[in-house]
C-alpha cells in the first residue's frame, strides 16, 4: 500500500512539474535540509514535549507565472515526541519519508510564502522510556500508522544564487495511532541549494 501512495504522489508531482516547465522555462532543482522540532497533539487539546530531529531531501521548483511556483519535495524526516511523567520520560522517535507539494508566492523579489499538502510514509520508529515511567504500559509496543498526511505553511527567502532559508510548520491531520487521536506537529527551519 505504501508503494501505491508513493507512486501516485511521484506521478502527480512529475505531471505538475512537466506542465509548469512548459508554462515557463524557469525551473530549478536542489537539495535542502534542516532542523525539526516535533511533538504530537492528543485529541486536539494537549500537546507533548518537543523532540529534536532533522530533515534532508530534494526538491524541484517550477514557476507557473512570474511570481508563483510549485515545489514538490521528497524528504527524510526525523519526528516524534516526549512525555514527561515526574522524573521519568517516554520518548518515541518516528522516521518518515515525506512528500510535500508546496505552492509558493513571491510577493516581492527574494521573499516567499508557501502552503500545501503533505503525505508521509512511516519507515521506522523507536521507543525508549525510563524504568520509573508508569503513564503507559511499557510492555506494549505502540505501532504508528504507516501513512500520515497534513498541511504545511511557511515563509522564507531565496537569493539570486539559488540559496534559500525558510521556516515551515506541519499540521498533521491523520491519527498516528488508533487511540487518543494523536497528530504530528512539526516546526522546521531549513537551508536549500539549487543545483
Amino acid at each position: 500500500m505504501k508503494r501505491v501512495y508513493l507512486t501516485v504522489a511521484l506521478l502527480i508531482t512529475s505531471i505538475i512539474s512537466v506542465n509548469a516547465q512548459q508554462a515557463t522555462n524557469k525551473s530549478t532543482a536542489g537539495i535542502k535540509g534542516g532542523y525539526n522540532l516535533s511533538s504530537v497533539s492528543f485529541d486536539g487539546s494537549s500537546e507533548t514535549e518537543k523532540l529534536n530531529g532533522f530533515h534532508i531531501g530534494v526538491y524541484g521548483e517550477s514557476f507557473i507565472s512570474e511570481n508563483i511556483s510549485i515545489q514538490p519535495e521528497i524528504l527524510y524526516s526525523q519526528q516524534g515526541y516526549k512525555i514527561i511523567d515526574g522524573n521519568a520520560t517516554y520518548t518515541q522517535k518516528l522516521d518518515y519519508i515525506n512528500v510535500p507539494l508546496m505552492l509558493k508566492l513571491y510577493p516581492v523579489k527574494s521573499f516567499f510564502l508557501e502552503a500545501g499538502p503533505q503525505i508521509g510514509f512511516s519507515i521506522a520508529h523507536k521507543e525508549t522510556f525510563d524504568s520509573g515511567f508508569v503513564l503507559y504500559d511499557t510492555t506494549k509496543e505502540y505501532e504508528p500508522s504507516n501513512f500520515d498526511w497534513g498541511v504545511n505553511v511557511g515563509a522564507g527567502f531565496k537569493s539570486d544564487a539559488g540559496i534559500s532559508l525558510g521556516a515551515r510548520y506541519h499540521l498533521g491531520q491523520s491519527d498516528i495511532y488508533d487511540e487518543d487521536k494523536p497528530k504530528n506537529r512539526v516546526w522546521q527551519v531549513y537551508l536549500g541549494f539549487d543545483f
